[in-house]
């Protein structure tokens, strides 16, 4: 996943976040605005939430050179890793304060794949037995994720719904 930041010009102290699924074709995106302030863990929870996901994978930061997250005994050497309870601003190197409710999704596009379904590549294989009634793993996939899928269905409403949950 790739995330950009932008400061946008109003109101102060709102960062526009344009997060994307690297590798997936058609590009899976979000645009959110979220405040200065947030922290990384928050910022995980504002992922997962405009991907509509329910948040137990593993994930990690990457800043100005280092790594933020909950590091993995079995591959991280102590201290490592660092603590995502920091400010985004503090780890790239700034900070301020907001009076708005935020996050919010300002933009997005193409459908997320749903949570545990195998990364890109799984999202690959998901997409295309969806996509076909005579795939063998058709019926298993549509029972597994219990509804229609269209891949390039993407509802803001939706999204927001599960962002104003987040308490900052």
């Amino acid at each position: 996943m790739a995330t950009k930041v932008q400061r946008i010009k109003a109101p102060i102290g709102v960062l526009q976040l344009h997060i994307e699924l690297r590798d997936t074709k058609p590009k899976i995106w979000r645009r959110v605005l979220v405040p200065e302030t947030i922290t990384l863990a928050r910022l995980h929870g504002v992922i997962q939430a405009a991907f509509q996901w329910g948040g137990g994978q593993m994930h990690e930061f990457e800043a100005a050179g280092e790594r933020y997250g909950t590091s993995d005994p079995d591959c991280d050497p102590p201290g490592s890793v660092r603590s995502e309870r920091i400010k985004l601003m503090s780890a790239l190197g700034g900070g301020s304060t907001i009076n708005m409710k935020l996050p919010v999704c300002v933009d997005g596009a193409n459908a997320a794949p749903p949570d545990d379904c195998g990364g890109v590549p799984g999202y690959e294989e998901f997409v295309e037995a969806m996509a076909d009634p005579n795939h063998p793993e058709h019926a298993d996939i549509k029972a597994w994720i219990g509804r229609d899928w269209d891949p390039a269905a993407f509802d803001i409403e939706h999204v927001n719904s599960w962002l104003a949950e987040i308490k900052l």
